[in-house]
């Protein structure tokens, strides 16, 4: 039985998109290309973790008080 893989990549076929993508951005463009999508994916991390976390309950009592002074 035929089974389609999509992403069979061989390293010829990693070396030509590699050559092609150093042609299109050069040598000293691709380090900044790739530290900002670290970056990137680091805040998608922490925004998920953000939200995965319980609100804090808050006390609206402690900021009225029932004191009357006048």
């Amino acid at each position: 039985m035929y089974t389609l893989t999509i992403l069979s990549l061989s390293w010829q076929h990693i070396l030509i998109v590699a050559i092609i993508l150093l042609l299109l951005f050069g040598g000293k463009k691709i380090p900044e290309l790739m530290r900002g999508m670290g970056s990137g994916i680091k805040e998608f991390k922490d925004a998920v973790k953000e939200e995965d976390k319980p609100a804090p309950k808050t006390d609206n009592q402690s900021s009225t008080t029932n004191n009357p002074s006048n």
